[in-house]
């Protein structure tokens, strides 16, 4: 009986080339994975695409809900954005990838599993830690780190060698490096590997362009319930919807373009151009109830927490314990986070302009500009409180 390998397959180039490679480097039976995590590429192709190429078995999963829900909202009650700009949408897909390509494995009693990450990348990185870090002892092929078919022109060499289809993106090759799931899409390569080059029109894959956007705005309303959207516009959904529809309102409006040049964990600063529509109105919105039902203390220190967390995502380092602590801290701070933001969408802006909460702490009362029950006397004596320090100094500029 043969060997099985497990491989992460997408139908695309890198890893239709890879399941070619490892029968014939292993000698083994490949296993081939697909998930499905909103990224709207017809997995089915990919399927029928594996068999003919002599997968022993496919598994097509469809992990949409799991995502949004354990992953991508987790992440959004920290408000993560790694390096101010990037939603950590490539980032936050591979640990879910991994989990269940572990589980397929230990199910298929595999020796290995397998990937097409690239050695100069993170998900390597994020694809490894992932798998040790639930199966400590498996053996990990990284087909980037062995073989010598070290560009994109030998591995479409190799392809034309060993009859491989490629598939088409609108009926032409794409010349883009393209990762796509229900929180972003992603482009590196090409005309984009000159950080001077503006992108053209054609790297954008789901979003219009704010020029082109409508003129006049679109207001919706999110509710709230424990750090998590549950609704839309008065309607529940499901984690899945609410994020694809979040999406449809701000790739529609111009909303989540963002051109990053970004350091990538292995030591190369890379840069890719990515459209994050439904998470950038998302993160507004969560950071704007929040405004409402947080303690000042607890903004503060999740605000200080939070680059350390979009770097462990951002590093591959989901299942850590560091992460998994931080989440619990994070966590606790959600139960009052309930109520509704209204915002305002308007070519490539997300403007918050109403947010209501049974849970908030916002007093108009202390807050307005007419009497109120609050002696503005009081004021005097926490500032020289706070003042003591600064006139004991008694620095000069």
């Amino acid at each position: 009986m043969k060997k099985k390998i497990v491989l992460a397959y997408s139908g695309g180039l890198d890893t239709s080339v890879i399941l070619k490679w490892l029968q014939t480097e292993y000698d083994a039976d490949v296993i081939c994975y697909a998930a499905d995590l909103g990224q709207g590429a017809e997995l089915t192709e990919a399927k029928a695409k594996a068999k003919k190429l002599g997968a022993k078995k496919i598994y097509v999963e469809n992990l949409k809900e799991e995502f949004v829900k354990d992953y991508v909202f987790p992440m959004f009650r920290a408000n993560s954005i790694y390096e101010g700009e990037y939603l950590l949408g490539t980032s936050i897909a591979r640990p879910l990838i991994s989990k269940r390509q572990i589980e397929i494995a230990k199910q298929e009693k595999a020796f290995a599993v397998s990937h097409g990450a690239t050695g100069k990348g993170n998900d390597q990185v994020r694809f490894e830690l992932s798998y040790y870090a639930l199966a400590p002892n498996i053996k990990v092929i990284a087909p980037w780190r062995e073989w010598d078919l070290n560009s994109r022109t030998k591995l479409l060499e190799f392809a034309a060698k060993n009859k491989i289809p490629i598939m088409k993106h609108n009926k032409t090759e794409s010349p883009y490096s393209v990762d796509a799931n229900v929180l972003h899409r992603s482009a590196e390569g090409k005309v984009l590997e000159n950080p001077w080059n503006r992108p053209p029109e054609n790297v954008f894959g789901i979003s219009k362009s704010p020029k082109d956007a409508p003129d006049r705005e679109t207001i919706i309303t999110i509710d709230f319930k424990n750090g998590d959207p549950v609704g839309l516009n008065g309607k529940k959904l499901s984690p899945f919807n609410l994020l694809e529809k979040l999406n449809q309102y701000g790739a529609k409006n111009g909303i989540g373009r963002v051109d990053i040049v970004e350091n990538r964990y292995v030591g190369i600063k890379s840069r890719g151009v990515y459209e994050t529509p439904g998470g950038t109105i998302l993160l507004k919105a969560h950071r704007a109830i929040e405004s409402i039902t947080l303690d000042r203390e607890e903004v503060f220190t999740k605000d200080e927490l939070m680059p350390k967390y979009a770097r462990l995502v951002y590093n591959g380092y989901w299942f850590a314990p560091e992460r998994v602590m931080m989440q619990k801290a994070i966590d606790v701070t959600q139960k009052r986070v309930n109520g509704q933001v209204r915002v305002a969408l308007y070519k490539g802006n997300v403007i918050v302009i109403g947010r209501k909460s049974p849970n908030s702490l916002y007093d108009e009362d202390l807050a307005t500009f007419e009497s109120s029950n609050y002696d503005q006397r009081d004021a005097e004596g926490f500032i020289k409180l706070n003042a003591l320090r600064l006139k004991k100094n008694k620095m000069k500029y």
